[in-house]
């Protein structure tokens, strides 16, 4: 896979699965832009990479933060080639069994902290997606083409007690993506969803930690020997996956070996969803 002469944005770039990512894109010699809300972590990932690459402070919730970092690629590499759209957070919980009576998600009330964690966690997931696609398109268009990649989820595929909004977030990610490719298609871009299984990330040392809480038979592990156990007792290939796992199927998919695949979900997920 040789990315040559192509640039490539990775939003969320500056760690754990987007990190992954700009590594294999960079490994085959794209040029590299990092957006992060961490400005200096997104510099230091883009230093690291061995290629020309900048990282650039962007909340990609906020459309005219994404529109001005966009140009700012364009302006320094000439073009944009692949998008990666992988960032994202808000796994908060949302109680379901609260949504009752005159009280519901979208009146306020009692149920305002719900209505909030729904709200952000929707605009970090989806909305994202969507705002940065927006930026980038025309660029990719104007190349002749070229490839997309969202980061989804596996909890966009099944059933997610708890982490409802969450859940619906990465289903509309999917669900956008098979839209976008259908839309973009004729301009030669394609579009695809990642859906990760169990990775050791920020947001899943924070599950670890709630699952640990309400779990006595857990109470004497470390968030990391908590996921551990999770992983063996969850995944069939009993094992955990990874950020470089993500990254070399982003590259696969935004590579010509690719060139024909659009529109598809794909699990990296060590066999989690056939259960």
């Amino acid at each position: 896979m040789t990315f040559e002469g192509r640039v490539a944005i990775v939003t969320g770039g500056a760690r754990g699965i987007g990190e992954g990512i700009a590594s294999a894109l960079a490994a085959g010699g794209a040029k590299i832009a990092i957006f992060d809300l961490d400005g200096e972590a997104a510099e230091a990932t883009a230093a690291a990479l061995g290629v020309e690459a900048i990282g650039l402070a962007v909340d990609c919730i906020e459309e005219t933060d994404v529109a001005a970092a966009t140009e700012k690629v364009v302006a320094r590499f000439g073009a944009i080639d692949i998008l990666a759209n992988n960032a994202g957070a808000g796994r908060g919980p949302i109680d379901l069994s609260q949504f009752q009576g005159q009280e519901g998600l979208l009146r306020g009330g009692a149920l305002s902290d719900n209505q909030a964690q729904w709200d952000l966690t929707l605009a970090q997931n989806l909305r994202t997606t969507f705002l940065a696609s927006k930026a980038a398109v025309p660029h990719i268009a104007a190349r002749g083409g070229g490839s997309i990649v969202n980061i989804a989820s596996i909890a966009g595929q099944v059933a997610s007690p708890t982490l409802a909004a969450y859940a619906a977030a990465k289903a509309g990610v999917i669900s956008l993506t098979r839209s976008m490719a259908l839309e973009l298609g004729p301009k030669g871009i394609r579009v695809n969803a990642i859906c990760p299984g169990f990775l050791w990330t920020r947001a899943w040392e924070g599950l670890a930690t709630s699952i640990q809480m309400s779990n006595p038979a857990m109470k004497d592990l470390t968030p990391r020997e908590v996921f551990l156990n999770v992983v063996k007792q969850g995944v069939p290939l009993g094992r955990e996956q990874t950020p470089a796992d993500i990254g070399n199927l982003a590259a696969f998919l935004s590579s010509d070996l690719g060139m024909n695949i659009t529109g598809q979900a794909i699990a990296v997920d060590g066999g989690i969803t056939l259960r």
